[in-house]
């Protein structure tokens, strides 16, 4: 996410969930009709890693792969067109705090309502509940779409 941003940038979060798909898809929607960007974020992290006194894998694998899935999951979502226009990042880290620093300056943070994680019948899951209470931009939380 190193180029120049002219216009409003927007930054979305994904996990690979049905609703962070809907919120890419969203994200991409709404930057084609403000002239904007869309920075595509993915956090990853290892469970259990803090509180370890060295981590016991190779971490850069974990990142190269996160980098190499999140392409093709960009291309599967939004074809290979639209995907070459969304800037992408992956972030070490808790995904709340990643998000929160990313969308910094950001005109909107679009998140999905629930990630991978936690109880299947919340209605928010805790990174688009934090985010939305913590953001300094206005936040977009997308459903999945149903199938």
């Amino acid at each position: 996410m190193d180029k120049d941003v002219s216009g409003p940038k927007v930054v979305v979060g994904v996990d690979g969930s049905p609703s962070s798909y809907a919120a890419l898809r969203w994200a991409v929607r709404y930057a084609g009709l403000v002239g904007g960007a869309v920075d595509a974020v993915a956090v990853w992290e290892l469970p259990g890693l803090y509180g370890w006194s060295a981590p016991a894998v190779d971490m850069d694998v974990d990142e190269d792969e996160t980098r190499q899935k999140m392409r093709q999951e960009l291309a599967d979502v939004l074809g290979e067109h639209a995907a070459d226009t969304v800037r992408t990042d992956v972030v070490h880290g808790n995904a709340a705090d990643v998000l929160l620093r990313a969308s910094e300056g950001a005109d909107v943070l679009v998140v999905g309502s629930r990630g991978r994680g936690g109880f299947a019948r919340a209605l928010l899951g805790s990174v688009s509940q934090h985010v939305s209470q913590h953001a300094n931009c206005p936040v977009v939380i997308v459903r999945a779409e149903p199938s």
